[in-house]
């Protein structure tokens, strides 16, 4: 009879026997399946490593770098003692490691988002964030103050591209784009810095 289709076809719109519904995990695995086991498994602890230990070991670094630009600098042209500008940095630098690392271990258990235990974030968080304060306050150990601030400059604008340079590496960002943002950001700290503690010894 005409319309009828023959015996043993399928009706129109029904797939194949055999193949998986479109949508199913089957056919999802089938689409990827160009993609070798290995790699899989080596995006997948890229991703893991970004996300666990890159970004808050960065995120510790960026704070710490910047975030005590502004008081020691202040302390050092305030004060003109370089020993003076050092203990305040050094304050500054572990004070915001501790606040940083509890911030970060507080602020999300990894349950959800998948970032990895909170206490090892936290550490991360926290020791990159003394590190990064730590790093050009040294210079001020040194007992003349023109020679310790000329090698804290180097220092932090090592620093700040370093900073750079991560984020271009594991955040894909455009390098010269970060450059321009993580050293405007610094420079914008350091002369707060400079001018307050100017302000507070005129």
């Amino acid at each position: 009879m005409t319309g009828t289709p023959p015996t043993g076809t399928p009706p129109t719109g029904t797939p194949p026997t055999g193949s998986p519904p479109t949508g199913s995990p089957a056919s999802r695995t089938s689409a990827s399946a160009g993609e070798q086991p290995g790699e899989a498994r080596a995006r997948a602890e890229q991703q893991r490593l970004v996300l666990q230990v890159v970004q808050p070991g960065l995120l510790g670094l960026m704070d710490g770098s910047v975030s005590t630009l502004a008081p020691l600098f202040a302390a050092a042209a305030l004060t003109g003692r370089p020993l003076s500008a050092f203990y305040v940095g050094l304050a500054a630098s572990v004070g915001a490691g501790i606040s940083m690392g509890l911030a970060e271990a507080l602020s999300d258990d990894g349950a959800v988002t998948g970032r990895g235990n909170p206490i090892v974030r936290g550490a991360i968080t926290g020791g990159g964030t003394a590190l990064g304060g730590m790093f050009h306050t040294l210079p001020f150990l040194i007992p003349h103050l023109r020679t310790a601030l000329s090698i804290a400059y180097v220092v932090v604008v090592v620093e700040l591209v370093t900073i750079a340079y991560i984020r271009f590496r594991y955040m894909k960002s455009p390098l010269l784009r970060t450059i321009v943002q993580v050293i405007g950001g610094g420079a914008l700290v350091f002369l707060i810095g400079i001018w307050l503690g100017r302000l507070g010894a005129s």
